[in-house]
């Protein structure tokens, strides 16, 4: 089995940019039980505001995607425009426009080309095949290098089903959410609150991720399940749901415009998620830290700098533990930092772990090295 029943797709090139594909869309047979959680940018787009009205229920049918256009900051025309699509795509589908889920990515502040995607709309029943999930996850990317998929198989009570995720995303990121699009299909229902469970995932997944400190207009985590194969336990749910999100989570901070390394921040002995929350999310989106990572420079104050200037968060200096790797690396003499150098330059996944001696909470966090890349990638984006 390579994907949830009941689930059918594309993702095609319709001219949005270039050549690329730039418009998909997922459907289910049935009506879906569905999550979602948005953006919190106080500008977000016009696809999330509607998004926002069409979960309110729980119910989506239906998610439909354009690349290369984030249809944000283009008033009450994106708005309309993003209502037209889902009614565009309601009728080839024969569903309620309300059972549509729009999402954008892309540039902002442009119109949208809206007559090529409601031609796009028409059309759409006749493109679905069976499954296909890997054709919407290309189609989704704007200037990620590569598809991010994670997918879990599961059998229960004499049935196979399977929770299937994919995402965009590699700048503009840091969570509350990020210029990040994520999409978790599952044929299992859970017995639990969908809702509730996705908020507490993308806690500790998504909201872990930093590129580049940029929160997007465009965010969205978005769960469809369609119940064919049956529903799980709420904790076996959600656990495979975590794994899939930080999977994907993984996956996007690695995949950052212009990264060499993938960056694991584990805060251990923190008195607890606001205060690991705090001084995590000053590590992890420091451009120091991130530059001497990229160099391989064992630079380790510039940690203890990020967590010093999280000012209503002091940490006893004496309490403070910093490792990279296995190697202590508070006070650490030529040897030691020789040591520290080899092991930023020669490995991808660069591990630090920062003991707090606060208490027992433990989080961790995904972000990426910057580079030379990044500002080229981004100086010249619509251009």
């Amino acid at each position: 089995m390579e994907y949830p029943q009941g689930i059918h797709s594309f993702g095609i090139n319709i001219g949005i940019k270039d050549d690329t594909p730039d418009f998909a869309l997922i459907y289910s047979e049935v009506v879906c039980q569905a999550a979602a959680v948005f953006t919190r940018n106080n500008y977000p787009g016009a696809p999330v505001i509607v998004g926002r009205e069409h979960i309110r229920d729980g119910k989506l049918q239906a998610i439909v995607i354009n690349s290369k256009n984030s249809n944000v900051a283009t008033g009450a025309k994106g708005v309309e425009d993003s209502r037209a699509i889902c009614r565009a795509i309601g009728k080839s589908l024969n569903i309620e426009p309300g059972l549509v889920l729009p999402s954008s990515t892309g540039v902002i502040g442009v119109p949208l080309p809206i007559d090529k995607i409601l031609n796009a709309c028409e059309i759409s029943q006749s493109k679905l095949r069976p499954g296909n999930l890997e054709e919407v996850a290309e189609a989704i990317m704007t200037t990620d290098t590569r598809k991010k998929i994670s997918k879990r198989m599961i059998q229960r009570n004499g049935k196979e089903g399977m929770i299937y995720g994919i995402a965009k995303g590699a700048g503009m990121i840091e969570p509350n959410m990020a210029t990040m699009l994520a999409y978790i299909i599952s044929d299992f229902h859970t017995e639990g609150d969908l809702q509730a469970d996705l908020k507490s995932v993308v806690d500790d997944s998504f909201n872990c991720i930093s590129i580049d400190s940029d929160t997007s207009t465009s965010d969205t985590v978005v769960v469809m399940t369609n119940g064919l194969s049956g529903s799980l336990p709420s904790d076996e749910f959600r656990k495979i749901l975590l794994e899939i999100s930080t999977d994907l989570s993984k996956m996007i901070a690695r995949d950052g415009e212009g990264a060499t390394k993938l960056i694991i921040l584990e805060i251990d002995k923190a008195r607890d998620s606001l205060q690991a929350n705090k001084i995590g999310k000053s590590i992890i989106n420091s451009p120091l830290v991130k530059t001497a990572i990229y160099g391989g420079d064992p630079n380790w104050g510039r940690l203890v700098m990020a967590i010093g200037k999280v000012f209503d968060e002091p940490i006893a200096y004496d309490d403070l533990e910093i490792y990279f790797g296995d190697l202590p690396v508070k006070n650490a003499d030529q040897a030691t930092k020789t040591k520290l150098s080899e092991y930023l330059k020669t490995n991808e996944e660069i591990h630090i772990l920062c003991k707090l001696g606060q208490g027992s909470h433990k989080k961790t966090f995904y972000g990426c090295d910057l580079t030379e890349k990044y500002v080229e990638e981004n100086a010249y984006y619509t251009t």
